[in-house]
């Protein structure tokens, strides 16, 4: 059996007792829990799904599913909410990010925060 290669080339991690997507997302995860500790950073939240189109009944009766965003973190800095994903130079480049990533600010009004 031939083990699968993850899309970008990422590992899985386990950390705190919980998966991340990639090392990255766990060492900011790391950084954020320590901001939070600290003060800096309050309400932080990890997986959040922000709808960008709904489900849509088409004209022969059929659905389309909802198109969401799965944001890496959201918490409250300096009294504003931010969002935040890690990315890596080559997916911010993905044609379905930038597009999601246009539909976040089109449709909430949110800005991505994009770290590494």
């Amino acid at each position: 059996m031939i083990k699968k290669q993850p899309k970008y080339q990422n590992r899985m991690v386990m950390a705190a007792g919980q998966r991340f997507d990639s090392a990255a997302e766990s060492r900011r995860y790391r950084t954020l829990t320590l901001l939070q500790a600290a003060g800096d950073i309050t309400g932080l939240e990890r997986q959040v799904a922000f709808t960008l189109i709904p489900k849509l009944k088409r004209a022969d009766g059929k659905s389309e599913l909802p198109v969401t965003y799965m944001a890496d973190f959201v918490y409250v800095r300096e009294g504003a909410r931010v969002v935040e994903d890690v990315k890596s130079a080559p997916t911010r480049k993905l044609p379905a990010y930038i597009i999601k990533r246009k539909l976040m600010l089109h449709v909430h009004g949110i800005t991505l925060l994009e770290t590494q």
